[in-house]
């Protein structure tokens, strides 16, 4: 009998240590009576309406930003032709290799009133003062999230138009509606779900980003949360501070599943109504050069000069003679890759059981662990922290012989764990996407033929599922190479990443030191952009 119960114990499992860093913070309130009533309003007073003010005007105009770029490039190389299109298609998915922070910490250097831009134009024109806003800003930020988020806008919007875009932009031109027409009535409609879809992911990024809030000294909800914790020691109001963030979180969480939605519906009805090849529309003169620009300004504010910028300070350093921590380099990188790799494995592991298990019996249970963990990846990483290390403390101060603490603080557990929650829902999608692929009349085949769960999974589903979990197990690792905010709190002494030195050698603006890791990240970064240039398919060109 106890095989019957052990998958059932085994997700209750998993749900529990999914679940742990939400139900942590959401605990936080049951201790009202200890002095949080008065922490909560000392906080409603003084700083809750700046990160509120703040963190909403940030998501404001990302969000208009995102969607203007990601919408006009993805309209451009979906229903338009023009001289570079086949090549700017997959290039607008460039700045997906680049961090946010790492964009911030590049064009802090160049961009900032001592920076050479600004020396040089005041040199050559004799101006005094700034010659433009200060970098280190609510608008600096909104313009690096703006380049290095707008992909998910464009991807999605992409895929949109190519299902149903030119066959709609040709029946309406042999209507006699003209092309500003076209393209206001009939393309931006159709893509409104996937841009909201879009937007959506790109606002989750943004409202649990630490790097740029940090470096720019943006009063944010997740850099409020990390100033409570580890600047006024206050653990209750950094869970009531993460509480009110995943609040927020949850609710555009929400209208990204809607319009997921509607993108699904209007994909199926376009692949029905969809029917012969319509060709895009030949732009010549000014209209291609407009089509040019449109495309090309995002891949260079997003990626080519934040690489620029960050090759800047790392030649300056090899000219001058600085030397370069090359062995501690290899040590931060090897750090880097272990972790990456054995949690992007972990992951992998627990998202082929888990899509077997949904695959197999999705009862009740099966389906509110997959919800919980797909929810994961919107959790933000100062909320995981956060909820991981408050039980913790209760459960120190209860039982101070445990060593509970060591385990979790000084070793690899605690931050695999925090990698687990934040990033198994990335892996878990990209294997469900694989099973969607194989036909359930296999799975009855080898139950006819007597074969068990375990032939099933091993001999039947995995080799149909080695390219998705390929995938998979790659944007895990890229996304745990990458995580800021965890691995700065959560990693084991002397075990520093590369997002890590990375960040601490910016905030110390030593930028030529600081220009190494960013790159190696940049660069580990290219690999899941080059995997989803192939899999996606150029459909504009």
């Amino acid at each position: 009998m106890p095989h019957r119960w052990t998958p059932t114990v085994l997700l209750l499992a998993t749900a529990l240590l999914l679940a742990l860093p939400v139900l942590s913070v959401l605990a936080s309130w049951a201790q009202w009576g200890s002095g949080s009533g008065a922490i909560l309003w000392e906080m409603a007073r003084t700083v809750l309406p700046r990160y509120t003010g703040t963190t909403l005007v940030l998501c404001l105009f990302v969000g208009m930003g995102v969607a203007l770029v990601g919408t006009a490039t993805a309209a451009a190389v979906t229903l338009f032709d023009f001289p570079g299109r086949r090549v700017l298609s997959w290039a607008l998915l460039l700045p997906l290799a680049m961090p946010a922070y790492v964009v911030a910490y590049a064009s802090t250097d160049f961009l900032q009133f001592s920076g050479p831009l600004q020396s040089w134009l005041r040199a050559s024109f004799g101006l005094e003062g700034r010659v433009f806003p200060e970098v280190r800003s609510v608008g600096g930020a909104v313009w690096v999230f703006t380049f290095a988020l707008y992909p998910y806008v464009y991807l999605l919007a992409r895929a949109a138009l190519a299902e149903r875009g030119s066959h709609l932009m040709e029946a309406a031109r042999l209507l006699g509606a003209p092309l500003g027409r076209r393209i206001r009535e009939v393309a931006l409609p159709l893509a409104r779900p996937a841009v909201a879809a879009g937007v959506a992911l790109a606002l989750m990024e943004t409202l649990a980003d630490f790097g740029v809030s940090s470096y720019f000294g943006i009063q944010t909800f997740t850099a409020g949360i990390y100033k409570a914790w580890l600047a006024m020691d206050n653990r209750l109001a950094a869970a009531q501070l993460a509480t009110v963030l995943l609040v927020v979180v949850v609710a555009v969480l929400r209208v990204e599943h809607q319009a997921q939605k509607r993108l699904r519906f209007v994909a199926a009805r376009g692949a029905r109504a969809g029917s012969g090849e319509a060709q895009p529309v030949v732009l010549r003169g000014r209209q291609a050069a407009l089509a040019m620009a449109v495309c090309g300004l995002p891949v260079l504010l997003g990626f080519v000069l934040p690489v620029l910028f960050m090759l800047r300070p790392l030649w300056l350093a090899v000219a001058d003679g600085l030397p370069l921590p090359w062995d501690q380099f290899v040590r931060w990188s090897l750090n880097s890759v272990l972790l990456g790799g054995g949690s992007a494995l972990l992951a992998l592991a627990l998202a082929v059981l888990l899509a077997f298990a949904w695959r197999r019996q999705a009862n009740r249970l099966t389906r509110a662990v997959v919800a919980l963990v797909g929810l994961g990846y919107a959790v933000p990483g100062a909320v995981i922290v956060v909820g991981l290390l408050l039980p913790l403390g209760w459960l120190q101060s209860a039982f101070p012989q445990s060593g509970v603490g060591h385990w979790v603080t000084a070793t690899v557990l605690g931050i695999v764990w925090a990698y687990m929650v934040r990033f198994c829902a990335v892996a878990l999608q990209s294997v469900q996407s694989g099973y969607a692929r194989i036909p359930a009349s296999l799975d009855d085949s080898a139950r006819m033929l007597g074969m068990g769960a375990g032939g099933l999974l091993w001999r039947v589903h995995w080799p149909l599922l080695r390219r998705s979990a390929a995938a998979a197990a790659l944007l895990v690792f890229v996304d745990v190479m990458k995580e800021l905010p965890a691995t700065l709190v959560l990693r084991p002494f002397n075990m520093d990443t590369l997002a890590v030195v990375a960040y601490q050698f910016a905030r110390d603006e030593r930028l030529g030191e600081a220009a190494l890791p960013s790159l190696a990240l940049v660069l580990v970064g290219l690999l899941p952009v080059l995997l989803l240039s192939r899999t996606s398919g150029d459909k504009a060109g």
